[in-house]
């Protein structure tokens, strides 16, 4: 399997990666993906984000073994 988005929003999105990529990696494939458009582009919803409702950063992926979930805001 590949990165891909599993949901797309307006002002959020979340994609389904390989569980070693970095920071940049994710913010990289999420702008090809779906670019932004605002200067800071997209972030990653950290931890203590009360929109993530107690949840981890990374959270893994139940179909694809070594892939995480993460959120990302515009």
């Amino acid at each position: 399997m590949s990165a891909q988005v599993t949901r797309y929003g307006t002002l959020d999105m979340q994609v389904c990666v390989p569980a070693d990529w970095s920071d940049a990696q994710i913010q990289e494939f999420a702008e090809r993906e779906y670019p932004c458009g605002t200067k800071n582009g997209w972030s990653i919803r950290r931890h203590g984000d009360s929109a993530l409702a107690g949840a981890s950063e990374r959270v893994p992926c139940r179909k694809f073994p070594g892939y995480v979930h993460i959120m990302l805001d515009a």
